[in-house]
């Protein structure tokens, strides 16, 4: 297959494509816009493959859209572009509504009006895959229950309503239009390239600088891990072997309150860098309780069951093996944190929680 991935210089996508590159025959057109989660040194490994195109392109440009399907004529499209951080959501929901809304409405009608287009055969193959999040779901409050595809929505925040609208959105243009679409809804993700934004990469590069670890509230919040490269087999797996009209959910079967995560990752900084900060015994000592932010969601957790009956998709990593490997990663690239961060980043408010 010929893949077109919206937002593949961001976290996930990038995830994406380095293993549809390394681990797959298909190829990939990444377009993105590159706003300050975009990095295209994510691809660096795999930028020179034949297999491997990219625009920079605006999802709400919908000429340069309608250019880019003509020239590569893919017969996919994996949408993974996304304003994607709660706390920029809140303090700012213009950048939300704007590319997870009308982005994915300008994508749904060049996409749909291509595939009118094709062939027959071709026409009956061609997939749009949208991708989602669990926080469209809202908060499953108590210790019981899991989010399953029939969980009606109940989004929270700016970002989750926008992204549970573009969900939507999809639905609507399959049902009214035929478009053949899938709809994903992951769990949290975390792993190598990340955005130091959000909370398992910010918590390591404040740990290492003796910068306060903030956590909102107590850090009871209840989240399922998933690790981005298990997250990226199950993508390539539902648009190569999903059924057109179904919706997937997509979870790392790990549920850790926020504090939890926080210690576990103080702990395998004591043992990879024992050297702590100075004026600190240990990393833990740098834990700071904050204020909670507007609206927070306890409890996300994700019944993928779906996944692994239907398409055989099961997570490889336990949320240790994971977090080792990731924690190992930044490690040993800090130079790519330091260049992906951007002026008006501020570490001490940003990504208090995932």
């Amino acid at each position: 297959m010929k893949l077109l991935v919206t937002g593949g210089a961001g976290f996930i996508g990038s995830a994406v494509i380095r293993h549809i590159i390394e681990h797959t025959q298909d190829s990939v057109v990444n377009l993105d816009k590159l706003t300050y989660a975009g990095n295209l040194e994510s691809l660096a490994g795999v930028a020179n493959s034949p297999r491997y195109r990219f625009e920079r392109v605006d999802l709400c440009a919908r000429a340069e859209l309608e250019r880019v399907f003509a020239d590569h004529r893919p017969d996919a499209v994996m949408h993974l572009a996304a304003e994607s951080h709660v706390d920029r959501s809140i303090d700012g929901p213009a950048a939300f509504i704007e590319t997870n809304i009308v982005g994915t409405y300008t994508l749904l009608e060049v996409a749909c009006a291509y595939w009118q287009g094709l062939a027959t055969a071709d026409k009956s193959a061609f997939r749009f895959h949208h991708v989602s999040t669990d926080e469209v779901y809202g908060d499953l409050g108590g210790a019981d229950g899991l989010f399953t595809e029939g969980t009606p929505y109940a989004p929270s925040s700016p970002y989750s309503a926008s992204k549970a609208s573009a969900d939507h959105l999809v639905r609507a243009w399959r049902r009214t239009y035929g478009l053949p679409s899938l709809v994903t809804n992951c769990s949290n993700n975390y792993g190598p390239y990340q955005f130091p934004e959000k909370l398992i990469p910010l918590m390591i590069l404040n740990a290492l600088e003796g910068r306060p670890l903030p956590v909102y509230g107590r850090g009871e919040q209840v989240r399922d891990w998933l690790y981005v490269e298990d997250h990226a087999r199950a993508l390539h797996t539902v648009i190569g072997h999903g059924h057109p009209g179904q919706t997937y959910n997509i979870g790392g079967h790990v549920e850790k309150r926020n504090i939890e995560v926080v210690w576990a990752l103080c702990d395998l900084l004591e043992e990879l860098v024992p050297q702590v900060p100075i004026g600190v015994s240990r990393y833990r000592d740098l834990i700071t309780f904050v204020d909670d932010r507007p609206g927070h969601d306890l409890r996300y957790a994700i019944d993928a069951g779906r996944c692994q009956r239907e398409l055989g998709w099961m997570p490889r990593e336990t949320f240790e093996s994971g977090l080792r490997k990731t924690v190992a990663w930044y490690l040993a690239n800090r130079g790519w944190c330091h260049r992906a961060l951007t002026g008006n980043y501020q570490r001490e408010r940003l990504g208090v929680v995932a």
